[in-house]
């Protein structure tokens, strides 16, 4: 109990910044008391930063404290020195691995609480205070605990470096400024800190002004994030109001048809349900009629059978038809086709309007585009596996390698008859469509190709050049042949430049406008670029533009997903 008394009695008479028993204890407006000397230090060390703060609660004072010793509180600590209060030091003022330990203890080292700049030496609390006693010593700069010390001396002359060698940008001691350094540009190395805490300054201004930047972008940008939240769930919810009356409007007109059907068919099938009750009433006259002339003619008096048969002879004249026509297996059909011609004029309509709503998502762009890419691998990025459409291929296009690869032939393939089919150009189209950023690379072999991008409404059906890739204003496209690169766009036709290659890459940035071709071989170089402004997504197209019979055939181009 009692060594539980002392350990208590300890912590509480101890100063907070040297840790160990106060010495000449005095005690700061908030309360606390520290050794004078510790709080001297302290305040001395602040008041560079403009600052007078308690160590323990932080408190700031606006002017320095004028430090009277507390003769209560330094009596109160003889008395706990008589009862043995330091017998030894505490285990927390010896020196741990992680710790700075005296380099003037001898045996178990303390915690060293300053490190002298001159001396180069570490100093406990006992071991410091001739630097505070000693006039000589008080000049000494003194800085918390440092494992570094030695880093302030020369390695070649064992001195203190205190000049800095500005031409080499190293600390050095007085005897390099006569030697290695000299002629150098020196100054001592405080001059230099000074210089260069001005700078620090400096730099910490940038970055606090960089920070308070960012912080503003931060801010700006989750105001975006909250506009855009907020625009996507209202357009969100508008949507879904508009095709819920779609929806309905589909429905209430799918009602009414069927409706009017019912109807319809309930006047039809009454008109024919009469008309057959008539003539069913009819046979049964018929019937009746011919039982009665069967039993006249079985008739053995003459007399009797002549004055019967003109009463009986007469037959009243039908109202019906001789004979019923009607139009077999054709009744309500014709509703069935009409409206199925209007379910495929609706998808064409939502296909069309689909791909302008798309376009019209996907133009959201709250932040600054990517930069284009540079080098292969940044193109690999936006690499996309694309295939060709055997709809939209010419009958002299043969397609294989998984429809990647099409052939220029001299027999026409046996595809079907197909809206989308180019009937007079030798070319086809992906079957992908292209938005966002894409690369894709074609190889080509024979005479030469044209590598293309178009829209998928461009006009399919004759030789007008509304058909034609780079003729009009729905496709882009670059002639490539064994001596040269040609640019077709809107019937222009510009001759490019660029290394001759068998492999084009082609980068598709949808959103940017931009539309590149590259000459592609160990490395890759630009053949054209093209800005414009893209309103519907593109399909990559391929055409030859030889004669089908003026050549042996067997020209071809592959769509290529180039990968490392």
């Amino acid at each position: 109990m009692a060594q539980r008394v002392v350990q208590l009695d300890r912590e509480t008479f101890s100063c907070l910044i040297c840790v160990d028993v106060l010495k000449d204890p005095v005690t700061i407006p908030c309360g606390h008391s520290y050794c004078m000397n510790c709080i001297k230090t302290h305040w001395d060390e602040e008041e560079k930063k403009g600052n007078n703060t308690c160590p323990q609660c932080r408190k700031t004072f606006k002017a320095r404290s004028v430090l009277v010793k507390n003769t209560m509180l330094e009596a109160l600590v003889e008395k706990m020195k008589k009862a043995g209060l330091q017998a030894a030091p505490a285990d927390h003022c010896y020196a741990g691995p992680e710790d700075v330990a005296c380099d003037v203890c001898t045996g178990r080292k303390l915690k060293a609480i300053k490190s002298c700049l001159v001396c180069l030496v570490s100093y406990c609390e006992k071991h410091l205070q001739p630097h505070y006693d000693a006039p000589p010593l008080q000049k000494h700069k003194l800085v918390h605990p440092s494992k570094q010390l030695q880093q302030n001396i020369c390695s070649r002359h064992d001195e203190v470096m205190k000049i800095f060698c500005r031409t080499d940008q190293q600390s050095i001691c007085y005897l390099c400024s006569m030697d290695e350094h000299k002629g150098h540009e020196t100054v001592p190395a405080a001059a230099e800190r000074t210089e260069k805490q001005k700078e620090l300054e400096g730099s910490r201004q940038q970055i606090q002004q960089r920070i308070q930047d960012r912080e503003k972008d931060v801010k700006l940008l989750q105001q975006e994030v909250e506009a855009i939240d907020g625009s996507a769930d209202q357009a969100v919810e508008d949507s879904e109001k508009i095709f819920t009356e779609l929806i309905r409007l589909i429905q209430k007109r799918s009602s009414d048809v069927k409706q009017q059907l019912r109807s319809q068919q309930e006047t039809e099938v009454s008109r024919v349900k009469e008309l057959q009750r008539k003539l069913k009433q009819e046979i049964s006259e018929l019937k009746r009629k011919d039982t009665e002339l069967e039993q006249l003619s079985h008739t053995e008096d003459h007399n009797q059978f002549l004055h019967s048969y003109p009463s009986l002879s007469a037959l009243r004249e039908s109202t019906h038809s001789s004979s019923i026509k009607v139009r077999p297996l054709r009744y309500f059909e014709d509703v069935t086709a009409a409206v199925s011609e209007l379910r495929e004029k609706l998808q064409d309509v939502l296909r069309e309007q689909w791909t302008n709503i798309s376009l019209t998502v996907s133009k959201v762009d709250v932040l600054l585009p990517e930069p284009e890419p540079k080098t292969r691998a940044d193109f690999l990025k936006y690499s996309r596996e694309i295939t060709l459409d055997p709809n939209t291929a010419n009958m002299y296009l043969l397609l294989s390698e998984e429809n990647r690869r099409a052939t220029l032939t001299k027999q026409q393939q046996s595809y079907s008859i197909h809206p989308d089919r180019f009937t007079y150009y030798f070319q086809v189209l992906s079957k992908e469509s292209l938005t966002g950023r894409c690369y894709w690379e074609v190889e080509w072999r024979g005479r030469g190709v044209e590598i293309a991008v178009a829209y998928k409404n461009i006009s399919r059906e004759g030789k007008s050049y509304e058909c034609a890739f780079g003729f009009n204003d729905k496709s882009w496209s670059l002639r490539c042949d064994t001596k040269s690169y040609t640019l077709r766009s809107r019937k222009v036709q510009t001759p490019v430049s660029g290394p001759l290659s068998s492999r084009v890459g082609v980068y598709l940035d949808h959103r940017a406008g931009v539309l590149s071709f590259y000459s592609v071989s160990d490395t890759m170089t630009l053949i054209h670029r093209v800005q414009t402004t893209f309103t519907q997504p593109l399909h990559a197209g391929l055409q030859f533009y030889y004669y089908l019979f003026s050549y042996p055939g067997g020209d071809n181009a592959e769509l290529i997903q180039p990968k490392d």
